[in-house]
């Protein structure tokens, strides 16, 4: 989730300036020029949803081949209103449900969810100081993780890590103009006990957003909010992430593919890029693209467009051999 609006740009616009005064602003755009951009014409859109409400996060269900899709419906940062839902959409783009669990309905508290992470039948989300697990199949809910004693202000995205904890990013961001507060950038960790720690907290994760785990690497890839183009990894255990390539900046969602091509998103350029070594092809005229799911199946990536209440099914083109 990106902070958006004219306030949310001009907060990142500030951060870029402090980061610049360090000289690191300046050696990141260098940076990013380097490799070729392709702007690819193999994908192309397999369909267009619309009728969500702030869709932020996409999750696809491989054993049930169906996506669930966050809806915050309103205020991205605290917003207590209990009126988030959770939306069941099938692969070719049909909602299936659209409120399949709702806050303020059976028992179901979604003040603003965001992050998606699936273990078995149950859907993990992320919702502003608290991470919240229901059963898919019943709508039961299982278990609420409260981060309020952490002092969470934003959890953003949230994935399974190689130990098969949960991990989750908070990106420091309060009040209706997303202000970033200094010293909140964390990565939280849930082990199977449902027991919350704080796995990594440092300046360095510059706000961030999207967060996969590399099985290959045996890290994570971490996204970040602001204007800082670096894409960065880090190691459970290790205290600092460290860049491993450079991207538009203002990036939300991440995902990596079997064969290790990289998919991120980008708010500064409206962009999905899928990122192969140096090359990068972008799949362009997505304004506001948020956390993506990836439908392993039909290879197709699923693309919520939170500010126009839509998502898009995008299909990923093949890989290209090297000559």
């Amino acid at each position: 989730m990106m902070a958006g609006g004219n306030q949310g740009r001009a907060l990142a616009a500030a951060m870029v300036l402090a980061a610049a005064a360090c000289g690191r602003d300046k050696e990141a755009s260098n940076a990013a020029t380097k490799g070729p951009v392709v702007d690819s014409t193999a994908p192309g859109r397999a369909s267009t949803t619309n009728g969500f409400k702030t869709p932020e996060s996409v999750r696809y269900d491989s054993a049930n081949d169906v996506f669930y899709v966050s809806n915050i419906n309103g205020s991205p940062t605290d917003n207590r209103k209990n009126n988030g839902f959770i939306s069941r959409m099938k692969p070719d783009g049909t909602i299936d449900s659209l409120m399949l669990l709702a806050g303020g309905r059976d028992g179901v508290t979604l003040n603003s969810p965001k992050g998606l992470a699936l273990i078995g039948d149950t859907l993990w989300v992320a919702d502003i100081d608290a991470v919240r697990a229901f059963n898919v199949r019943t709508g039961a809910t299982v278990a609420t993780v409260d981060f309020s004693p952490f002092h969470a202000l934003f959890l953003n995205d949230i994935c399974v890590g190689g130990d098969g904890a949960l991990y989750i990013t908070d990106s420091g961001l309060q009040g209706d103009a997303m202000t970033h507060v200094a010293g909140s950038d964390r990565i939280f960790r849930i082990d199977a006990a449902h027991k919350a720690t704080i796995a990594l907290a440092t300046d360095s994760l510059h706000s961030p957003n999207g967060i996969t785990w590399d099985k290959t690497g045996n890290r994570f890839i971490i996204v970040a909010n602001d204007k800082l183009p670096q894409i960065l990894a880090w190691r459970p255990g290790t205290a600092q992430p460290f860049t491993i390539g450079y991207g538009s900046g203002e990036n939300d969602g991440v995902e990596i593919l079997a064969d290790r091509r990289l998919i991120v998103t980008s708010w500064a350029d409206s962009t999905v890029s899928i990122r192969d070594g140096s090359v990068r092809s972008a799949i362009r005229n997505l304004p506001s693209p948020a956390d993506i799911g990836i439908d392993t199946r039909r290879m197709h990536i699923a693309v919520p467009l939170l500010e126009k209440d839509r998502v898009e099914i995008i299909t990923i083109p093949a890989r290209k051999e090297a000559p």
